[in-house]
């Protein structure tokens, strides 16, 4: 009878879930003691925790990846200081909403209440909405406490920048997301009040998955839980088949716009360039799974055939260029395999960044030298007054030569003998290279 009850008890529990706060925000800490990862930061001794400590508190930046406690963090100081928290989004807040909560906290301030204004991703407000809070910050009306997981010297104006102290938040690590779903199992906040059997690896895993991010790890458990299958016992039972569906797709952090991108499109170049085919197809996968334009991918691959390759092999461009054409026709997923067609292609060829090299050195002349006029000899002489003006005088035509070559002078007189393209001598530009050497050498008359 006593097993019955338990069990209508556990499902009435889930009967009423719609109505229940998610298991994130049940347990959101508010001490430092059960607040979990940055040890960093507000570990014993550590600067931010000082700071607060001796309530020496300035308008500050938290930088870091979703799911770290930028949030949570902000109410503990609020909460530790004694100040009032006040929220704000970038979506439902105007210059006017900003200005009537700024004119609050500052009669607040007359009053010796100090208001700590925390700005959800603050890189989504625009200029004007930023440009609102410098006044009361410079007054201190306010403890501005801004969140971004954007790279803020990118995303922030600078005069608010300058008046904030920037701190990086970091991803947490496994052992911490595995104790914070410990606690939850355990809390009666939590899933203290329920029977629930999983494994310790189940737990790991979900770690694992969560990719240092704590509400994923939670609402994973709590999905985990809320689809496990009840026992004899009323014990709720979370297995792999479970929890296997709750992690069909690895949530990684990505996002086309942000630093995130290029560093994934930058850990692809480099890992080919470095001819490490292994690392370059993971970065690939990791772009892709997080979403990347299949066509975005391929560009790079087209500008890498040339920048690092070159005249090396110089099929690097045709097979880039096809698998560009492969990704436009067929798009994903099928175009994941021509994709990695390239990049191992990429990375295994021979490597020259010869013309790389040719091209910016050549484009620094451009910039920084006086434009000079074209030779008259390689001018073209299309009317008679430019005949007259000895356009085309003395022009050689090559192919009137036995050796295709001719020693007229087409560089202008003030970069007579500068040299750009100079070949590695790498796979198939060994051959350009011994070409150009005996060119050179007939054009010098020896």
């Amino acid at each position: 009878m006593k097993k019955e009850e338990n069990k209508m008890e556990q499902l009435t529990l889930f009967d009423n879930r719609e109505q229940t706060t998610p298991l994130a925000s049940r347990l959101r800490p508010d001490t430092f003691e059960d607040y979990a990862g940055q040890k960093h930061l507000i570990g014993k001794g550590k600067i931010l925790r000082r700071l607060i400590e001796e309530d020496q508190i300035s308008s500050m930046i938290f930088w870091g990846p979703p799911g770290v406690g930028k949030t949570t963090l902000a109410r503990i100081i609020a909460k530790q200081t004694k100040a009032e928290f006040v929220e704000f989004s970038a979506v439902t807040s105007g210059i006017k909403e900003i200005k009537e909560v700024m004119s609050q906290a500052e009669r607040n301030r007359k009053m010796g209440i100090r208001t700590l204004l925390f700005a959800d991703e603050i890189h989504r407000f625009n200029k004007a909405q930023q440009d609102a809070f410098l006044p009361y910050v410079e007054k201190g009306s306010i403890i501005l406490v801004g969140a971004t997981t954007e790279n803020p010297s990118f995303e922030i104006n600078s005069a608010l920048l300058s008046r904030c102290k920037v701190f990086i938040l970091k991803a947490l690590q496994e052992e911490d997301l595995k104790a914070l779903l410990l606690h939850a199992l355990k809390s009666k906040k939590g899933l203290g009040n329920m029977q629930i059997s999983i494994k310790d690896a189940h737990l790991e895993a979900i770690a694992r998955f969560s990719n240092g991010d704590a509400r994923t790890a939670l609402n994973t458990l709590e999905m985990a839980v809320f689809n496990g299958r009840m026992n004899e016992d009323a014990v709720l039972c979370v297995d792999e088949e479970i929890l296997a569906q709750c992690m069909n797709r690895r949530s990684l952090l990505y996002d086309k716009n942000g630093e995130e991108h290029y560093n994934l499109i930058s850990a692809l170049h480099k890992s080919m360039r470095n001819s490490d085919p292994d690392a370059a197809v993971y970065w690939l996968c990791r772009m892709l799974d997080g979403g990347e334009d299949p066509l975005y991918i391929a560009r790079r691959l087209v500008r890498f055939a040339s920048e690092d390759i070159g005249m090396a092999d110089s099929h690097a461009l045709s097979v880039a260029v096809s698998v560009y054409q492969a990704c436009h026709f067929l798009g994903m997923p099928e175009c994941d395999v021509h994709l990695t067609h390239a990049v191992v292609y990429l990375s295994m060829a021979e490597k020259s960044n010869a013309l790389y090299r040719a091209c910016e050195a050549c484009k620094t002349d451009v910039r920084e030298l006086p434009a000079e006029p074209v030779p008259l000899q390689i001018c073209n002489a299309p009317t008679g007054l430019m005949k007259e003006l000895d356009y085309g005088k003395g022009y050689e035509y090559a192919h009137d030569t036995e050796e295709k070559l001719t020693r007229m002078q087409c560089l202008p007189d003030a970069l007579v003998g500068r040299r750009y393209y100079c070949p590695d001598g790498k796979g198939e530009e060994a051959r350009v290279k011994m070409r150009l050497s005996e060119i050179l050498e007939w054009k010098n008359g020896h």
